[in-house]
């Protein structure tokens, strides 16, 4: 029609439709793939060519599509400027990227496994600090952002006027099979305590263990997710969480209520918590427990006995009260009348200590783990690692608490104790000997056998560990009268003197430590290896003479008591010895059933024996021996430890 014109937006549609029709085919068009999010366009995709990477390696068994961890890391590096984005997206570790920081009037650092990477020799400015800012949700009041249905966590840095100045930017990965190593423990309806310094990957595993919970066990789980850690941020959950429900927290002062609020109103079968650190969390977490639900929590720490010593925390332990023993009790345990005891029931059943990515340390009753650790007894630890195949070869055979699990050549448990009964033989082939220890025959050398008190069996693992040993240098044991020399905390073996009094008495040397610190002991293990070491030969002549020393006085009583208190009805003084061999003597007496007397004098203390019913009112200075109540008062003096060596027959000297 003359003088008619379409309307802008028609016109605008139509000549968008003949440019595009006129562009030549895209090479290879991909489709566009539902359910994904499109990658962001500003950041590039990573490049080919020498020492740089084609896509992003997926880990084994992941259940998200690699153009998804694709996306993700990129919508991280898009809040980087186009020149660092480029310099990240080039280094071969791309991804291993741990964390991106940017500080005002610094270079930005991006943090890999093998160690920082200065992106950009130009400082940062106010600009880019607001570009990231401005690409991010809103920073809570613990200075925490995120981007929406990401892992991602961006934390802030302000200044004293509330401005941010700096920023790190933490990737974060929802990683199939990260919990494959508590598979049994999840499947089993365990609640679990996981333990761990910052860094380590406690959120990424208990992130895997709530998805494992509600798809491959279909039980109902709810996150209370205080910094939206485990689900990400923005109101829709991350798919690493699977079918679990998340309730997120307003304000970190408010999660011991939302924690009581997810079980009073959503009837869930799991409580996935992160990090708690309250006394008032701890409390909640205890009140739930006791509802008979399933928990699964993280807390920081490096080991249980942190938890212990953590007045906030020790609740989830079963609490920690000082309890007054009697005369008798005390003298029974050998230790003082006031002691540490656990209060009540631990509020989870098992703990995991993560030792590393890789590597984790079970202690499956919790309860038992405590009271160990207060009564100065190791606790019973189970070791399980994942290890890749390379690695494979080169790691120890050592005893596999479950097979099925080791079909692909990826787990492999170590069982470091079972009990308290069998804990030094399953002790005895975790440790390396260094090279220059093994000369001179060492193999037909006995290995030193250790006795600790005060210490975890498990720090002083760690410490050999570290030094290298052989399986055969060090054997671990609960029995002091086998022990070559005891490792003790310095403040308990002060309290303890029955300790030190059987040290003396078999003649062990002590060495001791300020601190549990894992510094403090792999020093101390170091100057005992390598005193053992200058003075083995020394070690075993001083056997050979204790040996020989016990025969001749063993010998020495039998002969005074047959050839002179039988026959010739008079007394006779044995020789001074020390308080372990006249134990030995005391108990040979009391075979023959004479009166015998202990006399102290200048060269030391030996015995007397006499005949039966002999008058004994001109002898003085002696004390006179009841056997039961005075053998029983020298072993719980620390002077005999446990029971005395009762002898079938009488040894006797060669002619």
């Amino acid at each position: 029609m003359p003088g008619f014109t379409l309307p802008l937006q028609l016109q605008l549609h139509f000549r968008c439709c003949q440019r595009l029709s006129q562009q030549p085919p895209l090479p290879n068009p991909i489709s566009p793939k539902p359910f994904y999010p499109p990658v962001v366009p500003s950041v590039p995709r990573p490049r080919t060519g020498p020492g740089l990477r084609a896509s992003f390696p997926v880990v084994s068994g992941s259940v998200f599509p690699e153009d998804e961890l694709d996306v993700e890391l990129g919508q991280l590096l898009a809040l980087l400027p186009e020149e660092l984005r480029r310099r990240v997206s080039d280094h071969m570790e791309l991804p291993q990227l741990i964390e991106v920081v940017m500080d005002l009037g610094r270079k930005p650092l991006a943090r890999f496994p093998s160690g920082d990477f200065v992106i950009s020799e130009y400082p940062i400015t106010v600009q880019d600090i607001e570009h990231a800012t401005s690409q991010v949700g809103d920073f809570a009041v613990d200075n925490r952002a995120g981007i929406s249905r990401t892992l991602h966590r961006i934390s802030g840095i302000r200044n004293r006027k509330g401005t941010i100045i700096g920023l790190t930017c933490r990737v974060g990965r929802a990683i199939s099979g990260s919990a494959k190593l508590l598979q049994d423990l999840i499947k089993d309806g365990a609640s679990l305590l996981l333990i761990g310094p910052p860094g380590v990957g406690k959120t990424t595993i208990i992130r895997e263990i709530a998805r494992m919970l509600a798809n491959d066990y279909k039980k109902r789980v709810m996150i209370v997710d205080t910094s939206n850690e485990i689900g990400g941020d923005g109101d829709i959950p991350h798919a690493g969480i699977g079918n679990a429900r998340r309730m997120q927290v307003p304000n970190s002062d408010m999660q011991h209520k939302v924690l009581i609020e997810a079980v009073e109103n959503h009837m869930p079968q799991v409580i996935v918590i992160d990090e708690i650190g309250t006394k008032l969390e701890a409390m909640a977490a205890s009140t739930i427990a006791q509802r008979g639900i399933q928990l699964v929590a993280t807390a920081h720490g490096i080991t249980i006995e942190n938890l212990i010593m953590n007045p906030s925390l020790e609740m989830l332990v079963g609490g920690i009260q000082s309890v007054t023993l009697g005369d008798e009790e005390a003298s029974r345990r050998g230790v003082q009348k006031t002691v540490l005891e656990r209060k009540g029931p631990s509020t989870f059943s098992c703990g995991v200590e993560i030792i590393s990515k890789t590597e984790l340390r079970i202690h499956r009753s919790l309860e038992a783990t405590v009271d160990a650790i207060l009564s100065g007894r190791f606790p019973n630890v189970e070791i399980r690692k994942m290890k890749s195949q390379e690695e494979e070869g080169s790691l120890d055979d050592g005893p596999v608490s479950d097979s099925s699990l080791q079909k692909n050549g990826e787990i492999m448990f170590e069982e470091v104790t079972k009990g308290a009964d069998d804990q030094t033989s399953q002790n005895e082939s975790l440790f390396k000997l260094p090279l220059d220890l093994v000369e001179d025959s060492w193999e037909h050398k006995l290995p030193l056998s250790l006795f600790c008190y005060g210490i975890l069996d498990a720090t002083v693992i760690q410490g050999i560990k570290q030094l290298k040993m052989n399986d055969a240098a060090i054997q671990l044991t609960d029995n002091i009268s086998e022990a070559n020399a005891l490792l003790a905390l310095q403040s308990k073996l002060k309290k303890n003197p029955g300790i030190q009094a059987a040290a003396k008495s078999h003649d062990i040397p002590i060495y001791v430590t300020k601190t549990t610190s894992l510094e403090h002991v792999t020093k101390a293990i170091r100057a005992l290896v390598s005193d053992y070491e200058d003075g083995v030969k020394d070690f075993e002549l001083t056997d050979k003479i204790k040996s020989s020393e016990m025969i001749d006085a063993l010998e020495e009583a039998r002969m005074a008591i047959e050839h002179t208190v039988i026959l010739k009805g008079e007394p006779v003084d044995l020789l001074p010895r020390s308080s372990h061999i006249i134990s030995q003597q005391l108990e040979l007496v009391r075979k023959y059933q004479l009166e015998i007397r202990r006399i102290s004098g200048e060269s030391g203390v030996h015995l007397r024996i006499l005949p039966s019913h002999y008058e004994t009112d001109e002898v003085k200075g002696g004390e006179t021996f009841e056997f039961d109540s005075e053998l029983n008062e020298l072993a719980s003096n620390g002077q005999v430890n446990g029971s005395f060596n009762t002898m079938n027959k009488l040894p006797l000297l060669p002619e």
